[in-house]
């Protein structure tokens, strides 16, 4: 080993720090490559758009309380939104600014035709539009289904709903798959309860297993019909949203309407019938198959579950998801899926489903 200049110059060491040499010289060319190439790239840029709203009570309509669709639209999509005297200017992204005015005047225009806003639709515009630039937020409202009695008609909130509904029209058998919050039982009860009202069904018939939710609650007071009552009150909470008190009152009364546990159903033939059987994934394959069979002439069925929510006994197949694979193929039958995207609950719904999907999926990856 030598020592020149006060440097060591071993063998080692000058091969090391010629390597090193390399290296540098080799991360100098490259950052010089990518900054060039970063150059060349076009960059975002900002723009201001003007959404003239000439219409007060649509502009007050439009930006919620405390301007509280304005603020979700400005977090959702980065966009910064003020007022001017003839209406909203939107600075941003080119991108972000585009979606933002396209969702605002389409929001407007619903707005003008007297159409309501509630909590969760701007999200859930939001989410549709990033999704599909092409889609007309205004298709949803054209399919209005009206009860009698009814003040407000009833709507599809996404495109999926929409799907739902057609399905329901056109198929006599559906299957409506999906997590809580989507309206699979609610929309299939209000479109049972207008074929009733509009006499093209003499009656509905409402059902659902009698499972508990993970918990036992041992002995039940009363006579059978007090027993089952409480597994049956869903049903019951969505047939007074649709009708006054009163009236579902003496519906269920006059036979019109029947809420019945799955396990009455057996031996019977439902002919004239709209049957909706909720919480399907709670059924063994048995009852699937029994209830499947009961369907008579001039019925439709819809058949609603949650297969990641099911209370069955540990090691029991359950009849939903047994169903969906094996009458997929057959002609006649629907099948609607459902995602998070569809909650209409609270928008914490729609992140709480997605948390456990992603829960579950990375569970069956391992």
């Amino acid at each position: 080993m030598k020592v020149l200049n006060g440097r060591i110059t071993g063998s080692r060491i000058i091969s090391f720090e010629r390597t090193r040499g390399a290296y540098v010289r080799k991360y100098r060319q490259t950052e010089k490559i990518l900054k060039k190439k970063r150059n060349n790239y076009p960059r975002a840029t900002e723009k201001a758009v003007n959404i003239p709203l000439l219409n007060a009570q649509v502009l007050q309509t439009l930006v919620g309380e405390k301007d509280h669709n304005l603020k979700t639209i400005e977090r959702e999509l980065g966009v910064r939104i003020g007022r001017d005297a003839q209406g909203l200017v939107l600075t941003g992204l080119d991108s972000e600014v585009d979606l933002a005015s396209d969702l605002l005047v389409q929001l407007s225009t619903l707005i003008g035709r007297g159409e309501p806003l509630f909590q969760g639709d701007i999200e859930r515009a939001i989410t549709m539009l990033s999704g599909n630039r092409h889609l007309r937020l205004e298709d949803l409202f054209r399919d209005q289904l009206r009860i009698a009695g009814r003040k407000q008609s009833i709507l599809p909130k996404t495109f999926k709903q929409k799907q739902y509904l057609e399905a329901i029209r056109s198929h006599d058998l559906v299957f409506g798959v999906g997590p809580a919050g989507t309206g699979k039982t609610y929309l299939g009860m209000a479109m049972a309860v207008a074929a009733l009202l509009n006499r093209e069904v003499k009656r509905v018939v409402l059902c659902r297993p009698a499972v508990e939710a993970g918990e036992k609650l041992g002995f039940l007071p009363g006579d059978m019909a007090e027993k089952v009552n409480p597994y049956l009150r869903p049903l019951y909470d969505a047939l007074h949203d649709m009708v006054e008190m009163d009236r579902a009152k003496e519906m269920v009364e006059k036979g019109l309407v029947e809420v019945a546990p799955l396990a009455f159903m057996r031996g019977r033939t439902l002919s004239n019938a709209f049957v909706i059987l909720d919480e399907a994934q709670n059924t063994t394959p048995v009852q699937m198959k029994m209830f499947l069979t009961r369907l008579g002439h001039r019925s439709k069925c819809v058949i609603t579950g949650d297969p990641t929510q099911i209370d069955l006994p540990r090691g029991t197949s359950s009849g939903l998801t047994d169903a969906l694979g094996l009458l997929k193929s057959v002609p006649g039958i629907e099948f609607v899926y459902f995602s998070e995207v569809d909650v209409i609950r609270h928008p914490l719904v729609a992140k709480i489903v997605a948390a456990y999907d992603h829960k579950k999926k990375n569970s069956d990856e391992r």
